[in-house]
């Protein structure tokens, strides 16, 4: 499987989506909506806003990595 570094952020709030590039070597654990402000936060059980928003997991998750970030 080849790594992907890119996701469609969903906001739950407004349902805005925009692409977004994800760090590889640290978790994202806030993300501000463009269109309403919303600050995301992870989901409970979640490393990150890219696993609980993302249209792609995060890199470590998507490498299997033990313990995520």
């Amino acid at each position: 499987m080849e790594l992907q570094i890119e996701s469609v952020l969903t906001c739950p709030r407004c349902g805005h989506r925009k692409v977004e590039r994800m760090p590889t070597d640290a978790c994202q654990y806030f993300y501000e909506c463009e269109a309403c402000h919303a600050v995301l936060k992870p989901q409970p059980g979640d490393c990150c806003v890219f696993c609980s928003y993302g249209s792609v997991p995060c890199p470590p998750i998507q490498l299997q990595r033990s313990g995520c970030c």
